[in-house]
């Protein structure tokens, strides 16, 4: 512990690396309070950067515009009553209220207070529990491994539990889509169809932006509305929202431990965390009755959680290459490209890249809050920028990453050909984050795999003697029996808790 975080101090406190993470935050933000684009597609655009700086300047930017925007969503959710991002669901339930009221300025302000400590809580955690799960992984060997990977895949029914089957046959386009290119053991070509340009794969950039930010551009488009110009008076956020949020002390801590809980969680997510702490805010409130009408404690405890869930989301995704989200895969996507390895691994050999992260999330989150502040006027500002407007500007930072990435025009027409794909997908009700989740995935897996039968000579009586091995396939084994059960059973029992939990 105490090397990779001395390597980290060293790594992070540089010109380069603040300034990125800087950067970043101030991307996110703004990306944020954009209502449908969101901080996925953020760090996908910002991906191709990465590539060209420093491995922890390039983590710190992006990582910067994952706490960014998950902030942002908030203050469109305010003014607007429409979240930026889905994360903000919650907070528009007391938020809006409290704008309605005259109190727009106080509300922005908890928000982003509450995000900015929430995260930093997230942050202390993922700092002391990642390397305790890290050590642990490094008695790991293939067989164990493999079993992770698997688990992994597995949350992929749970990230799209709405609609396992869809999800899973996303999974499979992800993996199929992974097997594409050189064979790494044998040098001989997988589906390549003669076809020199597929030899190394599909560049993962590409499929990211055509997937996530062309798809929305196509949707953008045909939900109309471009030139709709919203009515917002600008105002700055007061200073004395954060001692009003560190007064609430109970409520921030309880709100940032079930946030970084449930981020930890492979397929829970921000939402969830967001109405499981709202819920618990209003069951121990001395007045319930005030929440849903604007009351603080309810923007408090929304945005802390949902900051929280971005350290949360971290732990599992550095520690155990197993991504949470969407977000967490692509940015262990971005290790990859970068050239380092997710996982225990990287605990061992690059310490100092793992402690600049941990530092660029802490200091993310501290950015957050001074600019939020400083910029309100800005941010609110934004929210006036037309549609037709914005979608010319991201196509045309999305050709220009992508080509960036191999200065290769077939990586321009998979980006497209992924839009295309990904917009039918969501047409016909396909979840993309498994498609994404299995696609970085899918070379640990069959790595983790192959090497475990060259150990064992062919024989899968390994997964059954090794115990580490057996208890995590028994474990995935009970997690398939969960996600088997009809949706519409879970639903009627996660409505009945959190009934109860506002009645009481």
């Amino acid at each position: 512990m105490q090397g990779i975080l001395v390597g980290g101090l060293e790594a992070f406190f540089g010109f380069q690396q603040i300034l990125l993470t800087s950067i970043g935050v101030f991307m996110g933000i703004i990306i944020g309070v954009l209502p449908g684009i969101g901080p996925l597609l953020g760090v996908i655009l910002a991906t191709p950067i990465a590539l060209y700086v420093t491995p922890v300047a390039g983590m710190g930017l992006l990582i910067g515009i994952f706490v960014g925007g998950s902030c942002g969503g908030a203050i469109s959710a305010i003014l607007l009553r429409i979240p930026g991002t889905p994360l903000a669901a919650a907070t528009l339930l007391d938020g809006y209220p409290m704008a309605q009221k005259g109190k727009s300025r106080e509300a922005v302000g908890l928000a982003i207070s509450a995000s900015s400590l929430g995260g930093f809580l997230g942050g202390i955690a993922l700092v002391f529990v990642s390397p305790l799960l890290a050590k642990i992984a490094l008695k790991f060997g293939p067989p164990e491994f493999f079993a992770l990977m698997v688990t992994g895949l597995i949350a992929i029914a749970v990230v799209a539990r709405e609609s396992t089957v869809k999800g899973l046959l996303s999974a499979c386009l992800g993996l199929a889509v992974a097997s594409m290119g050189t064979d790494p053991f044998t040098g001989y070509d997988r589906f390549t169809f003669g076809y020199g340009n597929l030899m190394g794969g599909i560049n993962l950039v590409a499929i990211l932006v055509g997937l996530f930010a062309v798809s929305e551009m196509f949707i953008q488009i045909q939900q109309g509305g471009l030139d709709i110009k919203p009515n917002i008076n600008i105002f700055r956020a007061p200073l004395a929202s954060a001692i009003h949020v560190l007064k609430d002390t109970v409520n921030l801590i309880r709100s940032s431990a079930i946030g970084t809980f449930i981020g930890a969680l492979p397929g829970t997510g921000g939402v969830i965390a967001g109405f499981i702490s709202y819920a618990m805010a209003k069951s121990y409130s001395r007045k319930p009755e005030r929440f849903g009408s604007g009351t603080p404690e309810g923007v408090i405890a929304s945005e802390a959680a949902n900051n929280a869930c971005c350290g949360g989301v971290l732990i599992p995704s550095l520690a155990l290459a197993i991504p949470g989200d969407a977000i967490s895969a692509v940015l262990l996507g971005a290790l990859l490209l970068i050239g380092l390895l997710p996982g225990p691994e990287l605990f061992n050999e690059h310490p100092n890249v793992v402690g600049g992260i941990f530092f660029a999330y802490i200091a993310a989150n501290i950015i957050l809050f001074l600019l939020g502040i400083l910029f309100t006027p800005l941010f609110v500002g934004i929210i006036k920028i037309r549609k037709n407007r914005l979608i010319p500007i991201i196509i045309l930072l999305s050709i220009v990453g992508t080509y960036s990435v191999q200065t290769s025009v077939f990586d321009i027409w998979c980006m497209l050909l992924f839009g295309l794909i990904g917009y039918g997908m969501r047409k016909a009700g396909f979840p993309l984050p498994p498609l994404v989740i299995a696609r970085v995935l899918g070379p640990l897996l069959e790595s983790a795999f192959r090497r475990t039968l060259i150990i064992s000579n062919g024989s899968f009586s390994i997964f059954f003697t090794r115990p580490i091995a057996l208890t995590i396939l028994i474990f995935n084994g009970l997690l398939l029996v969960w996600t088997s059960i009809p949706p519409e059973k879970l639903r009627l029992a996660k409505e009945t808790i959190v009934r109860r939990l506002f009645k009481s």
